[in-house]
């Protein structure tokens, strides 16, 4: 079989061949968009081959293009290939050329593809986090008009009575326009927020693993089904444990002899997850008393800890989630234990000649 490695530009790629020895046997450079690259490889490259290339934005539409012609398609994690972004020498044959070599040698650091359904579902939860920015800077910009006036905003100001009262403010002509607009477009994000929220709960009605997230409290609709299309498929996860390093929540670690230090989280996977999950901790500490005892038991009852406490809840809650998808179970609170601490009831006694009970002590060796 030859392996082929894939270098993807917009406008020009290079595609590096080697034989099944990993030798070189031939390579092509490519000007043209991506038409033009599956024609000039379905054309060019003997059958059968492999190939490799490094995901960047579209990977999942070249990657099932390629499917319809190669036997074996592997996608490369870009922050994982410290052979090309660390290189001193980046181009783009010799980058196809590491590639190739890579996908000989089976050592391709691999990134998960998921279908086409499920890249849709990602990109609409993606494209209401960009809604909710836009609408979070535009409110912020009308506060800032009111402050730069001097006038006090009334309590509730984005209620219907608020923004009724905004709307009738008499301001001067550039301020009542500059006021104008930034309304309006609160208002227009307001509605593609709803038309994408309700297109969201109609993908989500289908899922049962969304609704069996939502016993957990705190854990709302719009954060099960991050949850639940990021991870997908809670099976190609080999423990549970990697579910929190998949999303980054596990803390950055340097080991070596007997010291291991632990820092900051690595922050890896879709930040979109981490802020809903981190969301979540917060409420299911206040709803839940298993995950307020949680959070209790990291604090330490530290002020200074609350955002470690936070974080490792959050942690603890993707576990909690990835183990409920894989067994199907309900979130369930976990029962109070009564531990007694009385050691007298468990050091052993012996009887006295006045018929009373004395601790048992131990003879010295003869």
């Amino acid at each position: 079989m030859f392996n082929v490695g894939l270098d993807v530009g917009d406008n020009c790629s290079s595609v590096e061949i080697l034989d099944e020895h990993g030798k070189h046997f031939k390579h092509l450079e490519v000007k043209g968009r991506w038409p033009v690259l599956l024609e000039k490889i379905d054309k060019e490259v003997p059958k059968p081959f492999a190939i490799c290339f490094e995901a960047s934005c579209g990977y999942g539409h070249l990657h099932d293009r390629l499917s319809k012609l190669a036997q074996r398609v592997e996608v490369a994690h870009p922050g994982q290939l410290r052979l090309i972004f660390k290189s001193k020498k980046k181009h783009n044959r010799v980058d196809s050329q590491k590639l190739a070599k890579l996908l000989f040698l089976d050592e391709v650091p691999r990134a998960w593809v998921p279908p086409a359904e499920v890249r849709s579902w990602r990109a609409m939860i993606e494209h209401r986090q960009k809604l909710l920015r836009d609408r979070v800077c535009a409110k912020n910009q009308i506060r800032s008009l009111l402050k730069g006036l001097g006038i006090q905003a009334v309590k509730g100001l984005w209620t219907r009575n608020g923004m009724k009262w905004l709307k009738e403010l008499e301001l001067g002509e550039a301020e009542a326009l500059r006021r104008d607009l930034m309304v309006g477009q609160v208002e227009g994000v307001n509605k593609m927020i709803r038309r994408v929220e309700k297109h969201l709960k109609k993908v989500s009605d289908k899922i049962p693993a969304v609704a069996l997230l939502m016993t957990i409290p705190g854990v709302g609709i719009r954060t099960a089904e991050t949850f639940v299309a990021y991870v997908h498929d809670i099976k190609r996860f080999a423990k549970i444990k990697r579910v929190g390093s998949y999303f980054g929540l596990v803390p950055c670690q340097d080991a070596t002899g007997n010291i291991n230090r632990l820092g900051h989280i690595t922050k890896d996977g879709p930040a979109t997850v981490r802020k809903m999950l981190t969301e979540a901790a917060w409420q299911g500490r206040r709803r839940s008393k298993t995950i307020r005892g949680f959070y209790e038991q990291v604090r330490r009852e530290d002020p200074k800890r609350n955002k470690i406490a936070l974080i490792a809840t959050a942690h603890y809650l993707t576990r909690v989630m990835a183990a409920m998808l894989r067994s199907g179970e309900c979130f369930r609170e976990k029962e109070a234990r009564v531990e007694e601490k009385t050691k007298a009831m468990t050091v052993p006694t012996e009887v006295g000649t006045d018929g009373g009970v004395a601790p048992l002590r131990k003879t010295p060796d003869a």
